[in-house]
């Protein structure tokens, strides 16, 4: 993917997820650290896996 724009969309879009569902549990506590970190996590790995390839046919 060569578009850093929906790169950094789809970043955002998968650690706002994250806070999301990890913030509606039964228990009420609302955002915790733990949540932030994988949200963090989450769009690290996202921004990672969506890099742009190096040119380099497929062999």
């Amino acid at each position: 993917m060569k578009n850093k724009g929906l790169r950094t969309l789809l970043s955002i879009g998968a650690a706002l997820a994250v806070i999301y569902f990890g913030s509606t549990g039964e228990g009420g506590d609302g955002v915790t650290n733990t949540v932030l970190l994988l949200a963090v996590a989450a769009g690290l790995i996202v921004w990672y896996l969506t890099r742009p390839t190096s040119g380099k046919p497929v062999s």
